[in-house]
C-alpha cells in the first residue's frame, strides 16, 4: 500500500513539474518573440518534409521585414479577407465561430472561423491539425499573444510567417517571387490578390490568378475601402506612394526625357 502511495505521489510530482516547465517556457517564448523576429516556424519544416516525400527539393523562401517595411495595404487586405473584427475582438471572433458552428450543424460545408490571432499562434508555436489538444493549446497561445504582444505585433508576425505559396512564407518573399517587388511597394490590388490566396495558398497562386481569385480580389478591395471609410483601417505599414524611386540617376534622366517627349506629343 505504501509503495502504491509513493508511486502515485511521484507520478503527480512528475506531472506537476512538466506543467510548470511548460507554462514557464511558453510564457518566456511569447515574451521573447514580442521583440525577436520569427525566422522559422513548425509549418515550414513540416512542408519541407512533405516536399521531400513528394520527391521535390525542400525549400523555404522567407525574409523577415519589420512593419515599417510592409505596405500599409497588406494589413488592411488580410483584415478585410480573413478577420474583419481583428481590431475589436480579444483574439477570438465569437460571432464568426458561432456562425460556423450553425452552418455545420445545419449540414452545410464546414468553414474555418479562426481569427488572425489564432492563426498566428498556430503558425508560430504549434502544428497543423484539428485535434482538441491542438485547439486547446491554440487558445492558450492566442490568449498569451493578445495580452503580451498586442495587435500590431500580432499582425507583423502574421504577415511574416503566413504561408503564401509553395515554399513561400511571409509577405516579403511573396512580393519578391510573385510581383518582383519589395513588401513596401505592394499596391492595394497586389495586397488584395495575396489575401485572396490565403484560404489555400498551395492551390491559389497570386502570380497566376484565376477568375475566382480576380473576383475575390474585387470583394477584398471593397472590404478594404469599407474599413478605410469607417476609420477601421489600421495605420500600420508604409504608404507605397511615399517610397522614393530606386532608379539610378541615368535611369531617372532617361525617364525624364521620355516624359518630356510624351508631354510634347500631347501638346501637338
Amino acid at each position: 500500500m505504501r509503495d502504491i502511495k509513493f508511486l502515485w505521489n511521484r507520478f503527480w510530482r512528475w506531472v506537476r513539474n512538466i506543467l510548470i516547465f511548460f507554462f514557464v517556457s511558453s510564457i518566456l517564448a511569447v515574451i521573447a518573440f514580442k521583440w525577436v523576429p520569427v525566422y522559422r516556424t513548425p509549418l515550414m519544416y513540416i512542408r519541407c518534409i512533405e516536399q521531400y516525400i513528394d520527391g521535390k527539393d525542400p525549400q523555404i523562401k522567407h525574409q523577415w521585414v519589420d512593419m515599417n517595411q510592409i505596405s500599409r495595404h497588406m494589413p488592411a487586405a488580410v483584415i478585410a479577407s480573413e478577420d474583419s473584427h481583428f481590431l475589436e475582438h480579444n483574439g477570438f471572433d465569437e460571432k464568426a465561430i458561432l456562425q460556423a458552428r450553425l452552418v455545420a450543424l445545419e449540414g452545410g460545408k464546414e468553414r474555418g472561423a479562426s481569427s488572425i490571432s489564432q492563426q498566428t499562434a498556430k503558425n508560430v508555436f504549434l502544428w497543423q491539425g484539428h485535434s482538441w489538444i491542438r485547439k486547446g493549446l491554440e487558445a492558450y497561445f492566442t490568449f498569451l499573444i493578445e495580452k503580451i504582444w498586442g495587435k500590431e505585433r500580432i499582425m507583423e508576425v502574421y504577415l511574416n510567417s503566413i504561408e503564401m505559396g509553395d515554399g513561400i512564407y511571409g509577405v516579403q518573399a511573396c512580393a519578391n517571387e510573385n510581383f518582383h517587388k519589395t513588401a513596401s511597394e505592394l499596391t492595394q490590388k497586389d495586397a488584395a490578390l495575396i489575401a485572396a490566396t490565403l484560404p489555400n495558398p498551395l492551390v491559389y497562386d497570386s502570380a497566376n490568378p484565376s477568375k475566382y481569385m480576380e473576383k475575390r480580389r474585387k470583394d477584398i478591395i471593397a472590404g478594404m475601402n469599407y474599413l478605410r471609410n469607417n476609420n477601421k483601417d489600421p495605420s500600420w505599414g508604409v504608404d507605397p506612394a511615399t517610397i522614393k524611386s530606386e532608379a539610378t540617376p541615368q535611369e531617372e534622366k532617361n525617364n525624364g526625357k521620355k516624359n518630356n517627349k510624351n508631354s510634347k506629343k500631347k501638346k501637338r
